[in-house]
């Protein structure tokens, strides 16, 4: 092997090996990657940065947006309410929301449709007296099998795409990944249906009042300041000190017929004033001692701040880019910073009994938010989190226009792709903009839309992948699967490719993936003298296909706290969900793109 083809496979070896292990930020690993590339010289300077402006990277931003603008205008909603005849029977309750997240999943981005029909699926789940663990898992598969249905559905059908555009001087088209793609959903959803959500554990119970799943009874009260109190003329600021060794802390204020959510830091403390208090098990007697304040009966008939007309408690899941990601509770500040508190955190399904200012959130992690509706709708938004309460129809300027002009934005842009008029860069960009243009999205929504950990992650690893091949290292590699394999039949080695990239993606993201597979795969077809196209798309359906684990994909992740998954749990449906997906998978390649 030469240097430059040592030190390339050095390079990205490490960067998967550090993707795999999952301590780093996957965007962090792909930008040092690409330094070390250019210390090392397998990537030229000049040459480092033209990865963020590949087409497959604006085509992922801009879907993100118009995923986006979709969801703002109600478009979706829309259909999410059309399902609610369906969730009588447990059988159509899973089908019908697996079959809409499929079918929006392959024109908009997969996390934006999770993201849409995740608090459906919670809701519908408390009415119908079900487990919200029973849909959760279904919906998020479906979510993923309806990203091979088209070009925009999934990142990595952008980048194979754009790899054969490369690599042939033509690329694979809006609609090229529609008949396998069809084939694969298809039979994915009825296995899903049908006998997939009877492998799920059920690790959360039956939906029901937010407070009480977390046990909140027994973590949150309400004390008076009575008269001789040592609070009176104290500030909240102040007062955290002298409470804190008790594992206490002041969230919400009560005086006389107002009510604060999040207690005012700077507001001196009167007699009668109300305080809403979350303690440890053993703090609560602690300060009421300490304060020579009054514990107010829980059973008595009062203005519960925790339930008043104003305030809400909402659930919200953390998604991996979110603000709060790898942060603790005390670094957030969340009731300093945006006036909401944090009242309980659950991970895996599991409440988190221990205190809550040194714990660290990570994705998947569900929080209990309390504070004023609508800023908590906005704050929520803001921090990268999903809530898992349904939101309802949002208006478009007093009228229904809304959902019309964003359909209509987004299918003219297919049209124009589809037909050839314009690049699908192009041609979604400028439905973006037109979104924009009509009010249906805010010019900051734009930016707040897109998952910059993702666009830097196709950035810096798109020429990581383009030195990987320029040095010969991936033909010298396919070479060798290409010696292994020249005795086996044609449909054995398209299912080696298959089967090896499902695995791969089950532990790394799966653009980067996409990136890693797609030159291997053609490689090996052109040492085979075979026709690359079923390769590619043999790469493109593996790459998508990521169902053992929880990191596999981001809505693996996403519904894991909500639905109470564990790690292992994941693999029950997903390893018999794989097998059938490469049974139904080859053939369909093999019959769609001859060898």
């Amino acid at each position: 092997m030469t240097y430059d083809q040592i030190a390339s496979v050095s390079v990205l070896g490490l960067a998967l090996v550090l993707f795999a292990w999952g301590k780093l930020r996957y965007d962090i690993v792909a930008l040092s990657a690409l330094l070390a590339g250019i210390i090392l010289g397998v990537v030229p300077g000049g040459q480092a940065f033209v990865g963020f402006g590949h087409p497959a990277v604006i085509t992922v931003a801009a879907v993100l947006i118009l995923s986006r603008g979709l969801g703002e205008s109600g478009a979706t909603q829309i259909i999410a309410d059309a399902l609610a005849p369906l969730f009588k029977s447990r059988f159509a309750h899973i089908a019908g929301l697996s079959s809409v997240a499929a079918a929006l999943s392959g024109f908009m981005n997969n996390v934006g449709a999770l993201a849409l029909l995740m608090p459906v699926a919670v809701q519908s789940a408390a009415d119908a007296k079900r487990s919200p663990s029973l849909l959760l898992m279904p919906l998020a598969y479906g979510s993923i099998l309806g990203g091979l249905l088209t070009l925009i559905g999934t990142p990595p059908n952008i980048i194979v795409a754009t790899y054969r555009d490369q690599a042939l001087g033509e690329p694979f088209y809006m609609f090229d990944f529609m008949p396998v793609g069809f084939v694969v959903a298809v039979a994915g959803l009825l296995f899903v249906a049908l006998i997939g959500w009877r492998l799920i554990p059920i690790r959360r119970p039956v939906s029901g009042d937010a407070a009480s799943a977390y046990g909140m009874e027994d973590y949150l009260a309400e004390v008076r300041v009575g008269e001789g109190s040592q609070a009176i003329g104290l500030t909240v600021r102040k007062l955290d000190p002298l409470i804190g060794d008790f594992d206490v802390k002041v969230v919400g204020l009560i005086r006389g017929d107002r009510v604060f959510p999040a207690a005012p830091r700077f507001a001196r403390l009167e007699q009668d004033d109300i305080l809403l208090i979350e303690a440890a098990p053993g703090g609560l007697q602690d300060v009421v001692a300490a304060l020579g304040v009054e514990l107010i009966d829980p059973t008595a008939p009062r203005t519960s701040l925790l339930y008043s007309e104003d305030v809400e408690l909402v659930e919200a899941v953390v998604a991996e880019d979110s603000r709060l990601a790898n942060r603790t509770v005390m670094a957030a500040r969340l009731q300093r910073r945006y006036g909401v508190n944090l009242l309980a955190v659950s991970r895996q399904g599991q409440p988190h009994r221990g205190r809550l200012r040194n714990f660290r959130f990570a994705a998947g992690d569900v929080l209990l938010l309390q504070g004023e509706g609508e800023r908590l709708t906005d704050v929520i938004s803001e921090l990268g989190c999903m809530p898992l309460a349904a939101r309802g129809l949002k208006s478009f300027g007093g009228k229904r226009r809304g959902p019309i002009l964003a359909v209509g934005f987004f299918a003219g842009a297919i049209a124009l792709a589809a037909l050839g008029v314009l690049p699908i860069a192009v041609a979604l960009t400028g439905a973006a903009l037109a979104m924009v243009f009509t009010g249906i999205l805010h010019a900051r929504q734009l930016y707040e839309s897109v998952n910059w950990s993702i666009l830097v992650l196709l950035g810096a690893l798109i020429p990581l992948g383009s030195a990987l091949e320029a040095s010969g290292a991936t033909a010298l590699a396919a070479n060798a699967i290409a010696e292994f394999a020249v005795d086996l039949p044609p449909w054995a080695v398209l299912t080696l490719i298959l089967v090896v990239t499902m695995t791969v993606s089950d532990i790394l993201n799966n653009a980067a993936t996409a990136v890693v597979m797609a030159p291997l795969a053609a490689n090996v077809a052109s040492a085979l003298g075979n026709n690359p196209d079923p390769y590619l798309m043999a790469v493109a359906v593996g790459a998508s296909c990521a169902f053992l684990t929880p990191i596999g994909h981001q809505n693996n992740t996403l519904v894991m706290g909500p639905g109470g998954y564990r790690f292992g749990d994941y693999w029950r449906m997903g390893l018999p969900l794989e097998v059938i997906i490469v049974i139904v998978a080859i053939p369909a390649i093999m019959f769609f793109w001859p060898l």
